[in-house]
């Protein structure tokens, strides 16, 4: 007796399953991809203009689309005179040296006028460079060496009145870089 309870039991359990609709597995979306690759861990890359006398106007303008503020504004008349380099003219003395606009947590805005003294002018189109902060020193000299290999070293990289291990160079293709290295990094 107890075998046919127990078959009846199966046969109701059966057709109970067999009147539910199956439950579906649903697939979970696949983690979607960044759509650029992120940069090696501490190096930071950002955008520096440079302008004929008018840098001042435009991160003012620059500050207003953003927001924000300068988190560094130095002009050309309190930089301390440098061997092999010519004293700036007084002409030049309010232009701005640097200046730097923090945009995002990431990005960084940076700029300075050009004045003769320091190689001329700017020209509209060229008037940028890629500034690089590298994580170390060797890996700034090692950015150089590369990116300059068939370039033009425009300044060697070294320690400068500001405190950054710096240089710049124009690569084989044209483009102006920078690159530094910073003990304790800024928002410069």
């Amino acid at each position: 007796m107890a075998k046919k309870k127990a078959k009846k039991t199966v046969k109701k359990a059966a057709k109970k399953v067999a009147r539910k609709p199956a439950k579906r597995k649903t697939a979970r979306p696949a983690a979607k991809k960044p759509a650029v690759a992120a940069t090696p861990k501490g190096t930071v890359i950002n955008p520096y203009l440079t302008f004929n006398g008018n840098c001042e106007e435009a991160f003012n303008f620059y500050k207003q689309v953003f927001g924000g503020k300068f988190s560094y504004l130095g002009r050309f008349k309190e930089m301390p005179p440098a061997e092999n380099q010519p004293p700036v003219p007084e002409s030049d003395g309010d232009k701005i040296m640097h200046v730097s606009l923090p945009i995002s947590k990431e990005t960084i805005l940076m700029g300075s006028d050009t004045t003769p003294a320091f190689g001329g002018t700017a020209v509209s189109g060229n008037n940028f460079s890629v500034s690089i902060s590298a994580p170390s020193p060797t890996k700034a000299d090692g950015l150089f060496k590369g990116l300059s290999s068939g370039g033009e070293v425009t300044m060697p990289m070294n320690k400068t009145f500001w405190g950054s291990y710096f240089g710049m160079l124009k690569d084989k293709f044209g483009i102006q870089w920078m690159i530094s290295f910073d003990a304790a990094p800024s928002n410069n």
